[in-house]
Order: structure tokens, then C-alpha cells, then sequence
């Protein structure tokens, strides 16, 4: 019987599940992170990730979208059920829907193969910092307003007309983030740089993909696009 539990590291390695059916990419992907200092675990199907999650609770997972039996999406929802934890989604589809899909399921970032090393392991340790900016966050008391949309900081919920909106915890962020100033265009490569720790210009379509999700959750006028530039949100 396998067994899933991390091996006793040093304290504050943080754990990382991958889930990936490719043996050169898990191989490829489990060497490099081991490298950076982080405890790893590989699976390679569905189910297998998920026996590894309820047993391991891991920091962050990377998780393949097309997987043999139980697909990445359905993972990712079966995981946010039962624990939220922070989800990089790796895909072959680099198709919008695709992504937007792979967000609404609860993935907080996506990466489109073929992806460099780099880049995997920066965006694992801006999900880190962002749980832990998320954890001070939830000692605070304020509220924000913007017109009809309303910010818990403390909860980390948002209500649209007094109705909870759904967001996933990259989503959240991006919103607070922009909330902090109404009417004010945030360059894409400083929410990249904010929300995502990076400011890459080749990654400037992941802050589109989360701007689009959000309207789909919000409303199409919650945020503006400033083209050529950024976002804003719309200031009453």
C-alpha cells in the first residue's frame, strides 16, 4: 500500500503536491523544486493526487488539467472542497475558455506548456506569499465599498448588491488590490508584480484572464480596461 505522508524536513520547507501524468515533465518539474528547498510529492492520475492530498495537506499544488481518469478540473473542485489550498493549474490548452474554466473550479494561477523552470518556481512562491499576505490580512476589521461591490478583508468575501460572489483566492486579491484605489489604472505589469510576485511581460495574459473571470462573477462594468495600459476599477 502507498503511503503519501511528506518525509520529517527541516520546519517551514514548504510541501508541494504535483500531479502530472508526463514522467519527463514530474521528473523534470520534482527535481528542480526539490532544488529550490521545497518537499515534493508526485502523482500521476486523479485519484492517486487525491489519496496524496487528504493524507500529505500540502502548501501548494501543481496540478496537470488532462489527466488519465479524474481530469484536472474535477480534481481541483474535489480539493477546494474539502481543504482550500492554493492550485497551479499546467496546461496544453491555450484556449481563454480553457482557463477560465480551469479559475472557476478554484485554480488561483494557470501556465500553458511547454513552461520554463524559472518562471514554475516563481509562481509557486508568489502563491506562497500571497496565502501569507492573505493570513495578516484576516486581522484586519476593514471593509471596502465601491459602488455596489463590498470588500471583507477579514472574511475574504465580496457581495455584489448584498449577494456573495464566489472568488477564487488569486481573484480576491486581484479585486482588494484594485479596490485599495478606485478610478486609478494599474499597469498590467504591476499587478503581475503586486498580485503575482513577477512582472514578466509575456505573462501579462494571466492578470486578462483573472480581469475577464472577474467581470464574469461581478459584472461586465466593474473594471475598466485601459488599453495598451491596464485595469482600473469604476469608480461611482
Amino acid at each position: 500500500m502507498a503511503s503519501y505522508a511528506f518525509a520529517m524536513t527541516i520546519p517551514q520547507q514548504r510541501r508541494v503536491l504535483v500531479v502530472e501524468d508526463d514522467e519527463t515533465i514530474a521528473r523534470a518539474v520534482r527535481i528542480r523544486l526539490v532544488a529550490e528547498g521545497f518537499d515534493v510529492r508526485v502523482a500521476s492520475d486523479g485519484e492517486e493526487a487525491l489519496a496524496a492530498y487528504a493524507q500529505a495537506e500540502p502548501d501548494v499544488v501543481v496540478l496537470d488539467r488532462l489527466l488519465p481518469g479524474l481530469n484536472g478540473l474535477e480534481v481541483c473542485r474535489r480539493m477546494q472542497a474539502a481543504r482550500p489550498v492554493p492550485v497551479l493549474m499546467l496546461t496544453a490548452l491555450g484556449e481563454e475558455t480553457d482557463v477560465l474554466v480551469g479559475l472557476g473550479v478554484g485554480a488561483d494561477d494557470y501556465m500553458t506548456k511547454p513552461f520554463s523552470m524559472r518562471e514554475l518556481v516563481a509562481r509557486i512562491d508568489a502563491l506562497l506569499r500571497r496565502v501569507e499576505r492573505a493570513s495578516m490580512l484576516a486581522h484586519e476589521d476593514a471593509v471596502i465599498r465601491v459602488g455596489e461591490v463590498e470588500i471583507d478583508s477579514a472574511e475574504r468575501r465580496v457581495f455584489v448588491r448584498g449577494v456573495e460572489a464566489q472568488l477564487t483566492r488569486t481573484e480576491f486579491d486581484l479585486l482588494r488590490r484594485l479596490a485599495e484605489r478606485p478610478g486609478q489604472v494599474f499597469e498590467r505589469e504591476r499587478l503581475l508584480s503586486d498580485i503575482w510576485g513577477f512582472s514578466e511581460g509575456a505573462a501579462t495574459r494571466t492578470v486578462d484572464s483573472h480581469v475577464r473571470a472577474l467581470r464574469r462573477k461581478l459584472g461586465p462594468d466593474v473594471v475598466r480596461t485601459v488599453h495598451g495600459v491596464g485595469y482600473a476599477l469604476v469608480r461611482p
